[in-house]
């Protein structure tokens, strides 16, 4: 084999490595590691951002992933009582490792949305509903108001959206009849923002993440929903 074809195999196994490893907002492949999240690059980049914020006490936090953490939600809301602390790429295991970080802040109200990320990485939906009621307690258990936000659909653009959007609605059902009977409230954002079990083009701007208009009709939702409980 000549030294042009020898280069050119390791360029094609290199670009082949690339694509496989590429990190996106939901990991492509399970891992039996049950600490999945500290593999997220994200994580440790912002956690070691909440220990210097000087932001001590806020109201309402916003718990979750690249979602949760693509907006201002002060500027989206108006309201200067609110903390964001999503991570992109984030898993519920995740969530639960840093609940610290949210308690920490003595909120009254805790939103939050995840569960997508959980879903693109084949972990069992039994396993992520099991992350999400251990969050939930451990917020209550701290007299932290909750208030579950459905897991939204892809866009069909998405890749796998089709039958990942499947197990995304196995999972809504699964959440929201635990919410039920243990009188959690749940915000169904898919029925504001979806449409035949995928995210709408018109809120998305991937097919994952929600643009302006997505954030739009999200705010409006949460506006509503803590002038409930803190007005």
């Amino acid at each position: 084999m000549n030294r042009t074809k020898i280069v050119l195999k390791i360029l094609v196994c290199l670009l082949i490595a690339v694509m496989f490893t590429s990190v996106t907002e939901a990991f492509p492949l399970m891992q039996a590691d049950s600490l999945l999240y500290q593999k997220n690059p994200n994580y440790d980049y912002e956690i070691a951002l909440y220990k210097v914020y000087k932001k001590k006490r806020a109201n309402v936090v916003m718990l979750g992933n690249s979602i949760t953490h693509g907006v201002n939600w002060n500027e989206l809301t108006g309201r200067d009582d609110i903390v964001e602390r999503g991570i992109p790429a984030d898993i519920l295991q995740g969530f639960t490792a840093r609940i610290n970080y949210v308690l920490d802040l003595k909120p009254r109200l805790c939103f939050i949305m995840g569960g997508i990320n959980d879903i693109y990485s084949w972990i069992p939906l039994e396993q992520i509903l099991s992350s999400y009621v251990q969050l939930i307690k451990e917020l209550q258990k701290n007299n932290v108001k909750v208030v579950v936000q459905s897991t939204l659909f892809t866009a069909k653009r998405y890749p796998n959206s089709a039958d990942r959007n499947q197990q995304v609605t196995k999972f809504n059902q699964m959440l929201q009849e635990y919410c039920l009977s243990n009188r959690v409230e749940f915000l169904d954002m898919n029925s504001k923002l979806s449409k035949d079990s995928f995210l709408r083009d018109e809120n998305t701007h991937d097919g994952l993440h929600l643009n302006a208009n997505g954030y739009k009709t999200w705010g409006q939702e949460v506006e509503k929903t803590i002038f409930r409980y803190l007005q």
